[in-house]
């Protein structure tokens, strides 16, 4: 599924993750850039240098189980921003994440 990006109204954050050596959770913003309450819809995920593997069933992935994301492909991702985990295939993967409301 593809989301139209020109149809987002707000960016409310950046993030990048550099250790992902066991499964870790998002740090999902609860704040727009001007202050205000809210929580972003989707997340638009990049990895880099390394693939990732994810899964967002409230169960941790590991480095051989969970659905891969390989580098440089985009997940754009509308479910639970709080259930989603991942961790690295090999050593030395970070993720990209932009938060969208």
């Amino acid at each position: 599924m593809s989301m139209n990006l020109k149809a987002v109204t707000t960016c409310m954050g950046y993030q990048q993750i550099t250790s992902l050596s066991s499964a870790t959770n998002l740090t999902v913003p609860q704040r727009t850039p001007n202050g205000q309450n809210a929580k972003p819809v989707f997340a638009l995920v990049v990895a880099e240098s390394q693939a990732v593997r994810w899964r967002d069933d409230k169960t941790s992935p590991s480095a051989s189980i969970g659905m891969p994301l390989a580098v440089g492909i985009p997940l754009q991702y509308d479910g639970d921003l709080t259930n989603i985990q991942f961790i690295e295939q090999v050593a030395g993967a970070k993720i990209n994440i932009s938060y969208y409301m």
